[in-house]
Order: structure tokens, then sequence, then C-alpha cells
């Protein structure tokens, strides 16, 4: 009993700082933070904006999100195949459910587990999640 409290302290507490991550997102539509948690360390993270070197613009005049605006969860799991870490058997805490594209990412970068706060507007990205196995929870902080 001890251990589950523990966890579900241990998944608010890593969800309030993705969600503080967040706010470094220039996006203005939607601002998404996410952490990868290993062995009880924070081994990446990430928030939605442009790539290295662009501008810090998401959205274009219509504001609508420009297509090559990266996604929290993308950004994290690149960053920590860039730094040679590997995020197999992690965790992946992150505001907003994955979308399907950033799902076959995490199933692929072979992270485990995926806790979130919000629901993303579609369901196909936990459903690829789930059909893979890897395990979800919805988490109010």
């Amino acid at each position: 009993m001890w251990e589950k409290n523990k966890q579900q302290l241990l998944d608010r507490r890593y969800l309030q700082m993705a969600d503080t991550w967040a706010q470094n997102s220039y996006c203005k539509r939607r601002q998404v933070g996410a952490l990868l948690v290993k062995d009880q360390m924070i081994i990446s993270d990430g928030y939605n904006g442009t790539p290295s070197g662009f501008e810090n613009i998401c959205e274009d005049e219509n504001n609508k999100t420009k297509p090559y605006v990266l996604h929290a969860e993308a950004n994290a799991i690149t960053k920590v195949a860039k730094s040679g870490n590997s995020s197999n058997g992690a965790t992946l805490y992150v505001t907003s459910s994955p979308c399907l594209e950033c799902s076959k990412l995490i199933i692929q970068a072979g992270i485990k587990r995926v806790v979130f706060t919000e629901s993303y507007r579609l369901e196909d990205g936990i459903n690829l999640l789930k059909k893979a196995e890897v395990k979800v929870e919805q988490v109010d902080i």
C-alpha cells in the first residue's frame, strides 16, 4: 500500500514539473510539457515548439499550428536519443495525452508507461499505446 501511495505522489509531482516545463513553450494555442523518468531520475524533458534554429513562432497568421512544430513528447524522446541515454523501460509524464504520431515514437522508444493530465481530443494515440501494452494512466494534479 505504501509503495502505491508513494508512486501516486511521485506521479503528481512529475506531472506538476511537466506542467511547469510547458511554460517554456512559445506556442500560444496550447502549451504542453513532458518529462522522461527512469529509475526515479529525469533523463529528458521537452515542450512543444519549433525545431532548433527556427523562429519561436508556432502559429501562422491564421492562428493554425505550423506543420513543423514538434510535440513535447517528440522533443523529449529525440533529446534523450541525442544524449546517448536509453528510454527503454522509462515512464513519460506529459500534460496532454499523446497523439497517434507521438504514440508511435513512444512505443519505438521502449517507454513502458505514460502518465498524463489532460485528454487530447482524439483517443487514437491512447488506443495504440494500450494495444502495444504500454501502461497508460490519467492523473489529476
